[in-house]
């Protein structure tokens, strides 16, 4: 597969062994790049590697846990050993769980600040010096919520505050490096996470899709448009974005920021203090 936006490149997809991280990734690998999909289990990575290459991509896949500086440097260093070059970074890890804010443990939301925030920098910190050399870009993946706040995601919330605030900071700092950094706020969407652990209870689904303005739920191919567009040439006057795909959903409040929504989604979830 050689045509397309792409080619040539090397792409590094954060949590790429489902949903968005994956969903990226063959969109990538469509358009030409050769990705490297990363994440703490080896064989979700394999399934995206597969679908890949059964696609005619190229791909390959590191087990690595962005919450580890020693390992995510060491992954930089294979992914340029391969493939002789970085030229974007997707930041899509990320961790997350309902829980009312007063009974949020303190190791659950640091379980979630070192994933989002902590990985984010990690990899972006060790892609600096490929990235420079390619004046490639970088793509933080974070929540409307991140400047609205959201009820029952305290912990999520801060994160992605943090990694708008880094994307904001990084693009003023690095542009003199050629390197772009933007950030994409997906809205509620369809993934097999989210079908199986959010849709299918009571009926958030439908109270949601009442309060997104174009009507829908979003695909993780509305995202991976996006995702395509921002980074690559055409998109190469625009740095310090941060841009809602959400059907303009974050105008009406955030996926939980009304009661019937919250209580029937936080009713279902386990409890959160013991995580």
């Amino acid at each position: 597969m050689n045509a397309g936006r792409y080619a040539g490149k090397t792409v590094w997809v954060t949590g790429g062994g489902s949903g968005l991280g994956r969903a990226m990734a063959q969109a990538f690998a469509k358009e030409g790049a050769a990705v490297c999909a990363i994440g703490r289990r080896k064989e979700p990575l394999d399934e995206t590697v597969a679908l890949i290459e059964s696609a005619g991509g190229s791909a390959f896949g590191i087990a690595c846990d962005v919450r580890d500086p020693e390992r995510v440097e060491a992954t930089a260093r294979e992914i340029v050993a391969r493939t002789g070059r970085l030229d974007v970074l997707v930041n899509n890890a990320a961790g997350n769980f309902v829980a009312p804010s007063e009974k949020l443990s303190p190791n659950g939301f640091k379980s979630v600040v070192d994933i989002v925030l902590n990985g984010t920098f990690h990899c972006t910190r060790y892609a600096f010096d490929e990235l420079r050399k390619a004046r490639g870009a970088v793509l933080n993946i974070i929540a409307t919520y991140a400047w609205s706040g959201e009820p029952g995601a305290l912990h999520s919330a801060c994160a992605k505050a943090g990694v708008l605030a880094m994307t904001r900071t990084l693009a003023a700092e690095w542009g003199q490096f050629g390197i772009r950094v933007n950030a994409i706020a997906p809205g509620p969407i369809h993934t097999e996470g989210t079908d199986k652990n959010l849709w299918s209870i009571a009926d958030v689904e439908a109270t949601v899709v009442k309060q997104v303005p174009l009507g829908r739920l979003g695909e993780t191919g509305d995202v991976s448009r996006a995702a395509l567009w921002l980074c690559s040439d055409e998109a190469n006057w625009v740095s310090g974005a941060a841009l809602p795909v959400d059907g303009a959903h974050w105008l009406h409040g955030g996926t939980l920021n009304f009661r019937a929504a919250y209580d029937a989604y936080a009713g279902a979830a386990p409890e959160a203090q013991k995580q």
